[in-house]
């Protein structure tokens, strides 16, 4: 029985690194699609995001089968109920890049500081989605809390952004509508990194049996 629990487990931790890099390849396509205009692009994270939306169910269901099949107690009933709350963060992840992807139908990212601040940006929470996940799979603490950490800056970087365009709404007003799309995209991106800080808060938990938010 034991081992039978062990694979699943196994199987788990798999399927939660098939939906981490879902989400990686959602934000990826739907930051490209951004920089180059590329309406392909923005069809694949919007591909990829359905995608995340099924691996959800189907972690889902793993995990519910694990808890009322294998009846798990202490350290393996965190963990899988930490992931039960992980992958509500992570569709939600994969929410937000189709919302970036379906912006590129209307928005062009001109050359400039906030270019490369949302570049610095979509990589900053590419960086911390991969770390989430495998901070999890590895049951690596420093690795959750160092995602904790670097949410500090995306959340600078999107103040930067957003005072950089809201200087740019004030200097020409005529094209008042872009600067307001791009701040919606840094915005959607800083909540990205949200999500990951909150997949990697569950990670602690399940290691540690403490949630920071209990501090």
């Amino acid at each position: 029985m034991r081992n039978r629990f062990g694979e699943q487990l196994e199987r788990l931790h798999v399927e939660m690194i098939q939906m981490g890099a879902l989400c990686e390849d959602a934000i990826s396509a739907a930051a490209q699609a951004l920089m180059k205009g590329d309406e392909d692009l923005a069809r694949a994270a919007g591909e990829a995001e359905r995608e995340i939306d099924q691996k959800e169910r189907e972690v889902e269901n793993l995990c519910l089968k694990l808890l009322l099949q294998q009846q798990p107690v202490a350290r393996d009933l965190r963990e899988i109920s930490s992931a039960l709350k992980m992958i509500s963060d992570l569709e939600r992840i994969g929410d937000q890049a189709a919302d970036i992807a379906e912006l590129t139908r209307f928005v062009r990212l001109p050359d400039g500081p906030g270019r490369q601040r949302i570049e610095e940006m979509s990589k900053a929470v590419i960086r911390m989605v991969t770390d989430s996940v495998d901070s999890f799979v590895k049951r690596d603490l420093e690795l959750a809390r160092e995602v904790c950490r670097e949410d500090d800056q995306v959340d600078d970087l999107f103040n930067q952004v957003k005072k950089e365009l809201i200087g740019l709404i004030a200097a020409d007003a005529d094209s008042g509508e872009l600067w307001l799309d791009l701040i919606m995209v840094a915005k959607y991106l800083e909540r990205i990194g949200d999500h990951a800080t909150n997949v990697a808060e569950w990670v602690e938990y399940s290691i540690t049996g403490n949630h920071p938010s209990n501090n």
